[in-house]
């Protein structure tokens, strides 16, 4: 169905913020929550529409940028020449459109290109002067990057000074990766470690490329392939096929295979030649990269905004692989919910092992009619996360067996329920051994507690061991007892005691996300935290007084009143209250600047800080944060591609500010 100008505008402003929160899960985060293919659709439809309705093209649209904010923990860098990305496809007909148009644009001219793998890595670029290593920084935005000097100096393959005869200057572009027998390596670390495994080898990358200390990445087989240069002065190149005999005289790993051609048949060979090698490489690749030539030509073919039009990435479709589903199993999470998994023969997808796989619910499972013993085909579309994406019904024998979600939780028996209008189905036992692990994970995770080597493998060893049967027990843990676990020496137990330690004095807010109250986030926490004084006047605060504080509404506020009157929980907190952990909240500003007092606040929007980072800002000048407007927000702060937040603040009349009027409300 066709959209109007009005419909249009609505669905851009939600296709932008979709765009910009995977761009910060993935280049923030390094840790990105769907497949390449599936963020190349949002971009193309938003692409197209702005195309359609030229009046809703924006400036400061995800499609007008390169890439990722410089991050603030890092030194910035501006590039000598702009790092451009690359448009791409899934389709060779586009491939062989791109090509025709290179003809049109270039009319009677004999056109050849080269074809690169495009590696799956992270884009770096690393200036050279008189040969000797300068800086190296990301990409950023295409102007400016991180400063990641330091931690590219840790890549064995990366030169500290160029061999031969050097250029005067020299800025080097590539991508930096983490090789597939490292990555698998590392991970394998990570879980005996009890922490959390990294999706893919871009994001493990990313991941090293990112951390503050050098000698984190220095641990991490790191490598790079280089495939371009922004300013060069000293020498001259004519074609970028020269480029690959410079870097190797330079001393600088170039792509291991290229391709040159001047016909669509010839390009589309490659590519496909190219797709049946590239499992040997020792890094990841996700496409083929198709590049003008002659520099000549690329100078009369020019760029558009954000891409080169001499350029285009081919990107292979997601691989998919057959399998047999041995059982269906059904896992339990912290707040009770069961979560039905493939268990699977055993198959290489991608370049690892899957032997499982999400099946989401018992709503999916019967949409894709999956049954237990069927051929299915997998798919870990991005190198995300595993799935099961179709069934081969052709294949049935009729010995297969249709799944049906148990009606007692698989761990500890209790009956299970499933809420009126709701998809999951919960095990009501509190203390569920399952549950009981999961409260721990959580309560020790990053976002809650942060207690360092308490993850899943000795979270595991310790319930099973009944040395924990609730978080509070966890300050109780002794030195002799943990040196019996296995893979805990000296140095381990020493760690996760002082882990432990530190995190007695984690914010309040911490402590309320990490108990693992149902419905209650980091944004509820931080509320709660705001309004009460203490854990003990939460604890006494009646339904109706939660249900009044922003970010906490009805449903959460019943859920805590619930939570703070269930025995076990309150003893749970006298473990904690003993242990010495922090009940008060953060001591609120003293004079607190104008304007904020008493003040609720809403970001939305695109800013020049993290919203974390503004929020702290608020509260230390006595205002409250809330995630949702209503009467009771005093302000909205409204950045670009501020959404309904911002149309909602217009309705009911809250007032809206820029950041140049917050700023100057903080002095």
């Amino acid at each position: 169905m066709a959209l109007d100008e009005k419909e249009a505008a609505k669905r851009v402003t939600q296709l932008r913020a979709e765009i910009e929160e995977h761009n910060r899960r993935y280049y923030e985060e390094a840790a990105p929550t769907i497949s390449d293919r599936e963020y190349d659709a949002l971009y193309r439809e938003l692409s197209d529409l702005e195309k359609r309705f030229p009046k809703l093209a924006a400036a400061d649209s995800p499609t007008q940028r390169v890439g990722e904010k410089a991050l603030k923990a890092f030194a910035q860098i501006t590039h000598r020449v702009p790092m451009l990305s690359l448009d791409n496809t899934y389709s060779e007909e586009e491939v062989t459109d791109f090509y025709r148009r290179l003809e049109r644009l270039l009319p009677n001219k004999k056109i050849p290109v080269v074809i690169e793998p495009k590696v799956d890595g992270v884009a770096v670029s690393l200036l050279y002067e008189k040969g000797e290593l300068r800086y190296a920084a990301t990409r950023g935005d295409g102007t400016v990057g991180d400063d990641i000097t330091q931690n590219i100096r840790t890549i064995r393959a990366v030169p500290k000074q160029l061999k031969g005869d050097v250029p005067d200057v020299l800025e080097v572009r590539g991508e930096a990766y983490l090789d597939k027998g490292g990555f698998a390596k590392l991970n394998a670390e990570r879980r005996e470690a009890g922490l959390p495994e990294f999706a893919n080898p871009r994001n493990a990358a990313a991941g090293s490329l990112k951390q503050l200390d050098p000698a984190i990445a220095a641990k991490r087989p790191l490598g790079v392939v280089f495939y371009g240069t922004g300013l060069i002065e000293g020498v001259t190149l004519e074609k970028h096929s020269d480029l690959f005999a410079l870097l190797k005289n330079l001393g600088l790993p170039g792509s291991e295979r290229w391709w040159r051609a001047d016909s669509v048949e010839e390009i589309l060979r490659a590519i496909h030649e190219l797709d049946r090698i590239r499992p040997d490489f020792a890094y990841q690749t996700d496409g083929a990269v198709v590049k003008v030539d002659a520099f000549a030509q690329r100078e009369v073919l020019g760029f558009t905004a954000k891409s080169p039009r001499w350029a285009i990435a081919f990107k292979y479709e997601a691989e998919r692989v057959e399998t047999q589903l041995l059982d269906i199993l059904v896992q339990v999470g912290r707040t009770g919910t069961l979560t039905p998994v493939a268990a699977l023969e055993p198959v290489v997808v991608s370049g690892s092992t899957v032997s499982r796989a999400t099946l989401h619910n018992e709503e999916e499972i019967e949409r894709k009619d999956i049954r237990i013993g069927d051929r299915v085909l997998i798919e870990k579309a991005g190198e995300v996360i595993p799935a099961v994406v179709s069934v081969r019904t052709d294949l049935r024998t009729g010995r297969e067996k249709k799944f049906r979600m148990p009606k007692h939780c698989p761990e500890c028996g209790s009956a299970v329920v499933k809420d009126e209008g709701q998809v999951a189905v919960r095990c009501v036992n509190s203390r569920c051994p399952a549950q009981v692990r999961r409260r721990i994970e959580h309560f020790a995770s990053r976002g809650a507690m942060d207690i360092e080597g308490l993850g899943e493998a000795v979270v595991n060893q310790l319930v099973q061991q009944k040395l924990l049967a609730d978080v509070g027990d966890i300050y109780a843990l002794k030195a002799p007892v943990l040196l019996e676990l296995e893979r805990m020496g000296e140095k381990s137990v020493n760690n996760l005691l002082e882990g432990i330690e530190r995190g007695k004095a984690r914010p309040l807010w911490r402590l309320l996300f990490g108990l693992g109250i149902l419905h209650v986030g980091v944004s509820a926490a931080r509320a709660l935290a705001d309004h009460f004084p203490n854990l003990d006047a939460l604890m006494k605060g009646s339904v109706e007084e939660l249900q009044q504080i922003p970010d906490v509404g009805e449903v959460v506020g019943r859920s805590i009143h619930d939570f703070f009157r269930e025995p076990h929980n309150l003893a749970v907190i006298e473990k904690l209250r003993k242990a010495g952990l922090r009940f008060a909240a953060e001591p609120k500003a003293e004079g607190a600047a104008p304007g904020f007092k008493n003040t609720t606040w809403v970001i939305t929007g695109t800013l020049s800080q993290s919203r974390d980072e503004i929020a702290e800002l608020i509260r230390a000048r006595g205002g409250k944060v809330s995630g949702s407007v209503s009467k009771k927000t005093s302000y909205v702060l409204a950045g670009e591609e501020a959404g309904s937040k911002l149309e909602k603040a217009k309705k009911l009349g809250v007032r809206v500010i820029d950041e140049n009027e917050f700023r100057k409300m903080m002095g």
